[in-house]
């Protein structure tokens, strides 16, 4: 019985997780389907106004979306993947202190 309960709950957690990152993904397509199609009409404004192609790419509407859009995204891929990803996980000192034992044991066997 406990087993059971307990198989169903990491179900759940794994099921919630993959939604988290579904969401995520389908999040990540929509920002950077908008922003081109953002960016589009404001170079196509612009050059419509008398600038020349080389001159839009050098406004900053064209990438003010990409960028204030992209912090959100940032703040989202954070949620779903958090510090760990960055390599910043709960043994990432003892990994680390490992690493740094081996090369120093790598060293004093050089000499």
């Amino acid at each position: 019985m406990d087993n059971n309960f307990t198989q169903e709950a990491s179900y759940i957690r794994a099921k919630k997780r993959v939604k988290a990152i579904k969401g995520f993904y389908i999040h990540f397509i929509v920002y950077v389907l908008t922003n081109i199609f953002l960016s589009g009409i404001i170079i196509w404004g612009l050059m419509k106004s008398g600038y020349r192609f080389e001159d839009t790419l050098s406004n900053f509407g064209v990438y003010s979306t990409w960028i204030f859009w992209g912090i959100g995204m940032f703040f989202h891929w954070l949620g779903v993947f958090g510090f760990k990803s960055l390599g910043f996980g709960s043994d990432w000192e003892e990994k680390k202190i490992k690493e740094l034992m081996d090369k120093e044991e790598q060293r004093s066997k050089n000499i």
